[in-house]
């Protein structure tokens, strides 16, 4: 009696556990769910196990040739609820389990010594000799998501080709009025109107397992590959028979070319592999194309006029769009700049409106300390306000962090005379404030507004927090007080945050590639105004 040993082959399955278990994926790990196992005899030779397809992805093509029988073994991850899966075995296509749940009473605890513990049952032993067994296993939960798993044990047979057309392209399928039978070498001539080539062979139950490929003898160069098959015609009473449509633009020139099918099969990655090249000759079907394109019959005189005066044309058609687009350009760039010194006027304007409004602002500082009979404190507020003086009115577009920081250090000591709040400004170590320039006067008017509007009233309560801080590539500041707050969807009177806004406005129409953004804060605890300039460092 042979004895039988089994080896372990084969292909592993995914039983997916996203919402509800999804069925079983043959060409995946198990690591989701589990996986199917197969063993043969331990003489088997040229076992070519877990051949998948790209249009049959739920396919699994398992090829035998030299295989007395097979065991199919299932197993589950503990995690997977079994009993929601079925399974029907085919033997030659005709059903012989149907629909039939695992067995729960006979699975057992396998340890496989990778990190999971699975559950497994044998689905049965099967003479293969000759015969096609196939597995369907799918859940309940998703019946129509079907796992096939296919144990071929007989000759896979040669495809038969069983003729060409030459057509103009259409979505109604084939026209078999049009076909050529094959002849030992097939002669076709395409013309002008001519657009494509159809293949038509004869029909099997593993049509998925074909691929075609098209090789140009002259260069010995594959120039065409397919996998997919349709079926579909326009004559009556027709068995539709797989076809593929090749587009005549594959062919470049006149010449002969082989037509090539042959099994998708892994004929390099079997078990005890034991075939040749002669061997694997045996399952493919070539025949030879000679194709003839019309629109190549030119006189080689003909072609170097054609040729000379395409080129002239294309040179022409070059140098003229090169001319309007050199054209609009310089019209573009042209205006661009313009806009671009309007914006830098406008700029300018609107900082010439700032240093007004803050100069009335510090003097009104400087009167009211004088009111209050407080001279040395006037005094020291006069000296800080000769230092900002100077800095407000020096009409530098840009200055350095350091620079804007020394500016808000003396307006905030000159008005901490007046109202006693206390202040912070503080920056990220990795910014380097003698070398970040920023428009000058930025957040003069936002400093401005957190004293007068927001901390006045809280004599030593209050409270100013200024950041320059780096994140990424963006420079963002911000001014926070602890004031009353106010309502930010309301308009004011007053100029300093309306000419900012506007300022912004105009500074992303300059700085066009370094977005500005300003956001607004505001609640009854206080006001965060925060300003970014993107892409800044």
């Amino acid at each position: 009696m042979k004895r039988i040993i089994f080896t372990l082959l084969s292909f592993i399955i995914t039983l997916t556990t996203v919402n509800a278990q999804k069925g079983i994926n043959f060409s995946r790990s198990y690591a989701a769910g589990g996986k199917l196992l197969m063993c043969v005899d331990s003489s088997a030779k040229n076992v070519f196990y877990g051949n998948v397809f790209p249009n049959q992805p739920r396919t699994s093509f398992n090829y035998l040739p030299e295989v007395n029988n097979v065991s199919i073994q299932i197993y589950f991850r503990k995690d997977i609820n079994i009993a929601h899966y079925r399974y029907t075995i085919l033997e030659n296509n005709k059903p012989i389990v149907v629909n039939k749940p695992i067995n729960l009473a006979q699975l057992k605890d396998v340890d496989r010594g990778d990190e999971e513990v699975f559950r497994s049952t044998t689905l049965g032993i099967f003479p293969i000799k000759g015969k096609t067994i196939t597995t369907l296993i799918y859940s309940i939960e998703n019946p129509l998501d079907v796992d096939k798993a296919v144990f071929y044990g007989k000759p896979i047979p040669r495809a038969k080709i069983k003729g060409f057309s030459k057509r103009f392209k259409t979505d109604i399928g084939v026209d078999y009025s049009w076909i050529i039978d094959p002849k030992e070498r097939t002669n076709l001539v395409f013309t002008e109107k001519d657009e494509e080539l159809t293949l038509v062979k004869d029909k099997s139950d593993i049509d998925y397992l074909y691929y075609t490929s098209i090789k140009d003898k002259q260069t010995n160069k594959i120039i065409f590959e397919s996998t997919a098959w349709k079926y579909g015609g326009v004559l009556e009473d027709h068995e539709f028979l797989p076809n593929v449509n090749i587009d005549k633009n594959i062919f470049k020139k006149s010449g002969d070319y082989e037509v090539i099918i042959q099994p998708l099969i892994k004929w390099k990655g079997c078990l005890d592999c034991d075939i040749s090249a002669k061997d694997i000759e045996k399952y493919t079907t070539r025949h030879m194309l000679s194709i003839t394109l019309e629109d190549e019959s030119y006189t080689q005189k003909e072609l170097f006029i054609s040729t000379l005066i395409v080129a002239f044309a294309i040179g022409l058609a070059f140098l003229l769009i090169l001319y309007f687009i050199k054209k609009r350009n310089k019209k573009k760039l042209g205006e661009e700049e313009q806009q671009k010194n309007m914006a830098k006027l406008q700029l300018n304007s609107i900082r010439s409106q700032l240093n007004p409004h803050f100069l009335f602002n510090a003097l009104s500082g400087i009167q009211n300390l004088m009111n209050k009979n407080e001279i040395d404190n006037a005094n020291k507020y006069l000296s800080k306000f000769a230092r900002l003086t100077r800095n407000v009115l020096d009409d530098k577009e840009l200055i350095s962090l350091s620079q804007e920081k020394t500016l808000l250090d003396d307006y905030l000591q000159m008005e901490q005379l007046r109202f006693g709040f206390v202040y912070e400004i503080n920056h990220s170590t990795d910014l380097d404030l003698d070398n970040t320039e920023i428009p000058s006067m930025l957040l003069q008017p936002f400093v401005e507004n957190a004293v007068k509007h927001g901390i006045s009233q809280k004599a030593n309560d209050g409270k100013i927090v200024i950041t320059f801080n780096q994140q990424a590539n963006d420079l963002v500041l911000t001014v926070s007080d602890n004031g009353d707050g106010f309502d930010t969807g309301k308009k004011y009177n007053g100029l300093g945050l309306a000419l900012s806004n506007s300022r912004i406005a105009l500074l992303n129409s300059v700085y066009k590639e370094n977005r500005f953004t300003l956001v607004i804060q505001s609640t009854t605890n206080g006001t965060k105004i925060c300003v970014t300039l993107t892409d800044w460092l």
